[in-house]
């Protein structure tokens, strides 16, 4: 076993000591890969990754450009809809205040008519009424007198008195007439 250890030794004493990258008299060779694949790189990004980017940035640009017209365009358009939607809706209201104004006048003047026509029916009723209540009471003062006379004509009969007729109806007729 000491020999395996001994051979793994020499061979590492035989490349040289350490990793091959730290090695100085590999440096100008390794900085001359670095500087290549650092100028493709550099070559690969500004002539592919970097324009291509550039164009998605660009054309991202464009489409949040034009949608914030289009944005705005539509914020005027609702701008525009909403003062149409409030004309029509202060018109609406115009409207329906003259309808409610014309159906009031309306209904004012049936009120008027068939109030004037109750009116008049009142007052032929009423006049219907006096007409009734002065008949009533002419019927009625008749009456009175009639039995008055005929009252009169008894208490004076039966107080032994002589009953005249045209006495005793002149006599109720000055007291039943004030």
């Amino acid at each position: 076993m000491e020999q395996t250890h001994q051979a793994v030794e020499g061979a590492h004493a035989a490349s040289g000591a350490g990793m091959p990258q730290l090695d100085i008299s590999t440096f100008p060779n390794q900085i001359f890969w670095l500087l290549v694949a650092l100028v493709v790189i550099y070559l690969v990004l500004s002539r592919i990754a970097l324009p291509r980017i550039a164009a998605i940035l660009s054309e991202r640009q464009g489409t949040i450009a034009g949608d914030i017209a289009a944005a705005e365009d539509y914020k005027l358009k609702a701008k525009d809809a909403e003062a149409a939607y409030e004309k029509a809706l202060a018109d609406a209201r115009a409207q329906a205040q003259k309808i409610v104004g014309e159906t009031r006048a309306e209904i004012q003047k049936d009120l008027d008519a068939a109030t004037a026509k109750a009116d008049a029916e009142i007052s032929k009723r009423a006049a219907e009424s006096e007409a009734k209540i002065a008949e009533i009471r002419a019927g009625a003062v008749a009456a009175v007198e009639a039995v008055a006379k005929d009252t009169a004509e008894a208490i004076v009969a039966a107080l032994g008195g002589k009953v005249d007729a045209e006495v005793v109806a002149a006599a109720v007729g000055a007291r039943v007439k004030g």
